[in-house]
């Protein structure tokens, strides 16, 4: 199942690098204004990656002007090919865009909040830093973020968010050896408070297992991923489903949900960042690892490993899965 978004033209207006591996882009709709967006919305962008027609989604950032979408892309060299197709793009050329869709939406009834961010993590989390400081100044909320990248470089929208932050935020720089106690700082968020996050999935899973064994309701998290980190490196690997007689390779640069479509496996799948867990198939068999890169299944469900969300995990050697078609 295909996301059924309804895709419009625009044009791209404007790019920033903002990191020298972080670039943002102005996007401005062919006709009619730039639908406003709220927090922790995303834009969905159809692109030519890998001479392959796909649809990739990218977080809205800061508040809308009413003019622009705007959008901030990390480059990411071994990833899936959607930020090299991005970075690909100059002023004045010309795509299709979704409207604003929203599954990370930030709830305002909470007496304190958390925000926490790794790398490009920050994106979504940007306009809820500012919503969240304005509506603190009006009802007494408490807000602190978080904010960590491998360098003081890559620290994008670092000047936006020390104007309208101050000292709630606190930035955590891997290069000099500073690293996020995300069990100290969970215990320390007030009760009733509520945590928002964004990053690579080992942070993820780090503040999901602090934030059960602290006893918080889970309603309190909500959290969305990139879904592009792995204990492994991209790697190519051999997969098999039986009851199509197909046995293919995954290229290192292609996703399993994308090489079993081009075999022609129907599949369902909706986010493809691993979240919704639309994309799971049984495994049947696994000759390696599996490396789990989604925020959908349990930590139990990873280590039993006979589910794999296609959408962004991969395998270390080879795996046979079972599909939902059946012959008529």
């Amino acid at each position: 199942m295909k996301s059924n978004a309804t895709l419009y033209p625009a044009t791209v207006v404007a790019t920033r690098d903002l990191t020298p591996t972080v670039r943002e882009f102005d996007i401005r709709p062919t006709q009619g204004q730039a639908t406003a967006w709220e927090p922790g919305a995303h834009l969905q962008m159809q692109l030519l990656v890998n001479g392959q027609v796909q649809i990739r989604s990218y977080s809205l950032v800061g508040l809308p002007d009413g003019s622009h979408f705007r959008i901030a892309v990390k480059r990411m060299d071994d990833g899936r090919g959607g930020s090299l197709a991005m970075w690909r793009l100059a002023t004045g050329e010309r795509l299709q865009v979704s409207e604003p869709q929203n599954h990370f939406a930030l709830d305002l009834s909470a007496p304190h909040y958390l925000l926490v961010a790794g790398g490009i993590g920050i994106t979504p989390l940007v306009m809820m830093a500012q919503q969240l400081k304005a509506h603190g100044l009006k009802t007494g909320a408490t807000l602190r973020m978080l904010y960590g990248a491998r360098t003081q470089e890559e620290l994008a929208f670092l000047p936006l968010l020390r104007e309208s932050l101050g000292d709630s935020l606190q930035t955590f720089v891997a290069g000099r050896g500073e690293s996020m106690d995300i069990a100290a700082e969970v215990a320390a968020l007030p009760a009733g408070g509520q945590l928002y996050t964004c990053g690579p999935v080992p942070m993820l899973e780090a503040i999901k297992l602090a934030w059960s064994g602290g006893g918080r309701p889970p309603a309190g998290l909500r959290f969305e991923t990139f879904g592009s980190s792995g204990r492994f490196a991209a790697q190519a690997f051999r997969v098999c489903v039986p009851r199509q007689q197909i046995d293919i390779m995954v290229p290192a640069d292609t996703t399993l949900l994308d090489a079993l479509e081009r075999a022609g496996v129907e599949t369902l799948w909706d986010c493809r960042r691993g979240e919704c867990g639309l994309c799971a198939m049984d495994v049947l068999a696994l000759d390696g690892e599996a490396d789990h890169r989604d925020v959908f299944l349990s930590a139990h469900e990873k280590q039993e490993n006979r589910r794999i969300c296609a959408c962004v995990s991969r395998v270390v050697g080879s795996v046979t899965l079972d599909s939902a078609w059946r012959a008529e």
